[in-house]
C-alpha cells in the first residue's frame, strides 16, 4: 500500500471514531430513569453578564439515583442557577433551600420512555450517517489516488479496507444504541 492509501484509510478511521465519540457525548444527554450531573450539562447561568456552563459556577453532584444537588460556589448565584435551570426546558424543577439547590428526578413514564429510545435512535442514525460519509470521502480520495497512478488493485484492497472498517462501525453503533435503549427502557 502507498503512504497516501494509508493516510487516507487513516483519516476515515480518526473521523469515524470522532462519530461514535460525538454518539456517546449526545447520548449522555438523554436521561434514562436515574440522576446524572450530565443531565445538566446544556445548563448556562448568567454569571456577571456572560453565559457560562453550570459546571463552572457549582458543584453538580447525584446524591442518589433520584435526586441531584447543584451547590454554587458564590450563594449570590442560587437564583441566577435556579432560574438558568428552569429556562433550560429540561422538565425538572429545582428547590432552592437557600444553601444549595436540590433536583428531584421525575420516574419515566412508558410514552416518556419510548419518546427517549426514538431520540436515541434518531442520534445513531446521525452518526451511522457520518459514519457512511466518512466512508464516502475516503473511497473518493482513493479514486483520486488510482487517476494519479496508483494501481488498480492497492485501490480495490484500500476500498475493501475502508468497508470494513465502515461495517466495524456500524455495528459499534448498533451496540451503543442497544445498550442505550435497554437502559432507557428499564424501570
Amino acid at each position: 500500500m502507498t503512504e497516501e492509501i494509508n493516510l487516507i484509510i487513516d483519516a476515515a478511521k480518526e473521523s469515524m471514531d470522532n462519530t461514535v465519540a460525538h454518539l456517546d457525548k449526545s447520548l449522555l444527554n438523554i436521561r434514562a430513569g436515574k440522576a446524572s450531573p450530565q443531565m445538566l450539562g446544556a445548563v448556562f447561568v448568567d454569571y456577571y453578564g456572560s453565559p457560562t456552563p453550570l459546571s463552572q459556577v457549582a458543584n453538580v453532584n447525584a446524591a442518589d439515583a433520584r435526586t441531584l444537588t447543584v451547590t454554587p460556589w458564590e450563594k449570590a448565584m442560587l437564583q441566577p442557577i435556579e432560574k438558568a435551570i428552569m429556562i433550560a426546558n429540561l422538565g425538572l424543577n429545582p428547590m432552592n433551600n437557600g444553601e444549595n439547590i436540590i433536583i428531584n428526578i421525575p420516574a419515566l413514564t412508558e410514552e416518556r420512555r419510548k419518546d427517549l429510545a426514538k431520540q436515541a435512535k434518531t442520534e445513531a442514525d446521525d452518526a451511522k450517517i457520518g459514519i457512511r460519509n466518512s466512508r464516502k470521502d475516503a473511497n473518493n480520495d482513493i479514486k483520486k489516488e488510482e487517476k494519479n497512478g496508483t494501481s488498480e488493485d492497492i485501490c480495490k484492497d484500500a476500498e475493501e479496507r475502508i468497508q470494513k472498517l465502515t461495517d466495524g462501525y456500524i455495528k459499534k453503533i448498533d451496540d451503543i444504541l442497544a445498550v442505550k435503549e435497554a437502559e432507557i427502557m428499564k424501570v
